[in-house]
């Protein structure tokens, strides 16, 4: 439990109601559709790339990617792969079509190409995991933060829907946009001055080409893998494959992205906004990961508790299990100076086999981890209380909270809060467009300009309770970055599929690939479920290529088999 002193507050509450207040004045008075759902087209390329970075990086990317390379190293950068080569199809195939048809969500090019029932499953498809979605970019950060700062849950969860609701309800697109220019530039601050106090923290003789040959010898540096294992969630392979699908996806076809670069003011200014984001975005998970490895070497050096939650020691150390707890941390003690010692002889160069015996040191450091894990779930049952023994999101917070100067620590937790509003922000925004385009307007005949601006703040005011709704009754999940990326997963392949089907194989029609997107969505959730009980090994970033696949595979099928298949073809 960390108490802010009064520099702190002042920091991160200036900082949170300059942006808000900011984005609010700039966007105030959006009368007709175009200006509150497209910004007007005004947008400049810089302003739609850091739009859409900002989007995608969410409080979550900064509370558990850390904590990811903490724990696994820097092989989770190969998930992002795939991304450049996405940001260049989309820019080829995706922006002109959108950009020539005029629409205002990708939704709208689907009822041209197939039929009102595609278009309106695909936006309802969206509605969902984006709702969802919605709820834990608000909910990430509110149950760490309620956590380790002791604040209350349920309050956090509000207040951060709310700042959030004030100015996306009230200016729209632009709003957004204009807002999370200034949230990323906070956000890139933040990280930069958080990485050189780490590496300054580090003992004086260890410098950062040290401190990454620790890491090394940690297994911490392993970048690329190029095995065909599908036990390795994350490889070469399936960030290629897999995570080029994924961003495809996501990029091309999930409303919360297209309507970023849709208020570009040309093709061009869209293009280079989007190349924008797929020459930064890499380096910028990279540097993110790069900073957790950093903290990991920090606490090679430092003491660290055995579980980084400290709800979960508080709970254990409370029940039954206290004596045994204790008794691990005693144990972490011994391996902790133990390694001292071993990192001295590697750093001196003393003796041969002294990264054989770090590696050592490190399996046993982690045995330990994975026994007091065991504990709080046992503490966690007796007691019936709910908490979460996997404490990779809990390790940067700790970090900043316990090692960092007052007032950096304010602008670190605004650095988190910034990331959690706008990619919120950028969520209902789409959310409230969707409904009012896709479901709304293409149902209700007869409506003004007025009217229709009127009743998207509406969608999207009830979006934000709903998602603050769900991040009121969310729970933890392994790693909240993995849960983000679940849910995306499991709806984002279907999806594409259609788009894809909708692009490149003009001879299928509507029915064929309405039918083929509903058995679809069936089978990717089920793969999912077959893969969570072990039944089969298909890690979850396969399913966007796989879901991507059947659909096309089924649709093509289905319009070859109608009666007037010959006609379709000719």
């Amino acid at each position: 439990m960390h108490l802010l002193n009064w520099i702190d507050w002042t920091v991160l509450c200036v900082t949170l109601i300059a942006i808000v207040a900011y984005g609010t004045y700039q966007t105030r008075g959006s009368k007709n559709v175009q200006d509150y759902l497209k910004g007007g087209n005004t947008s400049k390329w810089w302003t739609i790339g850091l739009s859409v970075m900002a989007t995608q990086a969410s409080a979550i990317t900064f509370l558990s990617t850390p904590g990811q390379a903490f724990n696994d190293g820097m092989g989770f950068v190969q998930f992002y792969f795939g991304l450049p080569i996405a940001m260049v199809v989309i820019c080829m195939v995706f922006i002109p079509l959108y950009h020539r048809l005029k629409v205002y969500t990708a939704y709208e090019f689907l009822e041209n190409r197939f039929d009102l029932k595609t278009r309106t499953l695909a936006a309802i498809l969206f509605l969902i995991q984006r709702g969802l979605a919605a709820g834990i970019t608000i909910f990430a950060p509110a149950i760490i933060l309620s956590v380790v700062l002791g604040w209350d849950l349920l309050t956090l969860n509000i207040v951060i829907g709310l700042l959030v609701i004030i100015y996306t309800v009230s200016g729209g697109t632009r709003a957004v946009n204009v807002t999370q220019k200034h949230q990323m530039i906070v956000i890139f601050i933040g990280m930069l001055v958080a990485f050189f106090l780490i590496v300054d923290k580090l003992p004086q003789d260890i410098t950062f080409r040290k401190a990454l040959d620790i890491a090394g010898a940690s297994g911490k540096m392993e970048v690329l893998d190029f095995s065909f294992n599908l036990n390795n969630r994350y490889t070469f392979w399936s960030g290629i494959i897999g995570g080029t699908f994924l961003m495809l996806s996501y990029f091309g076809t999930d409303q919360s992205q297209v309507q970023r670069y849709l208020s570009g003011k040309s093709v061009k200014e869209m293009q280079l906004g989007l190349i924008f984001n797929g020459l930064l975005k890499v380096p910028m998970q990279f540097f993110i990961l790069l900073v957790g490895v950093m903290v990991f070497v920090f606490y090679q050096f430092n003491e660290a508790p055995i579980n980084f939650n400290p709800t979960a020691t508080e709970v254990v150390l409370n029940s039954e299990y206290a004596e045994d707890y204790k008794a691990l941390q005693n144990e972490q003690k011994k391996v902790f100076n133990d390694k001292q010692k071993i990192i001295k002889s590697f750093i001196n160069e003393e003796s041969p086999n002294a990264s054989k015996y770090i590696e050592l040191a490190n399996e046993a450091h982690d045995d330990i981890r994975t026994e007091a894990r065991l504990l709080i779930d046992k503490a966690s049952e007796n007691q019936s209380v709910k908490v979460e023994s996997n404490d990779k999101d809990y390790v940067f917070i700790h970090f900043i909270l316990n090692n960092l100067p007052r007032g950096l620590i304010g602008l670190l937790l605004a650095v988190i809060l910034s990331a959690a509003m706008s990619s919120t922000a950028s969520e209902l925004n789409a959310l409230g467009s969707t409904t009012t385009i896709d479901l709304y307007k293409r149902n209700v005949s007869d409506k003004t300009e007025e009217q229709m601006v009127k009743a998207s703040k509406w969608f999207t005011l009830v979006w934000g309770i709903m998602a603050i709704g769900v991040a009121c009754v969310a729970n933890l999940a392994e790693n909240l970055i993995q849960l983000v990326n679940i849910i995306g997963s499991i709806f984002y392949g279907n999806v594409l599929g259609i788009f894809l089907l909708a692009f490149f194989f003009k001879f299928v029609k509507g029915n064929a690939v309405f039918i083929a997107a509903l058995i679809t969505q069936v089978i990717v959730i089920a793969l999912f479920f077959l893969n969570e009980y072990e039944i089969i090994n298909l890690p979850f970033l396969w399913l966007n290529f796989v879901g991507c696949l059947i659909v096309v595979i089924i649709a093509c099928s289905l319009q070859f088999l109608t009666p007037n298949g010959k006609t379709i073809t000719s």
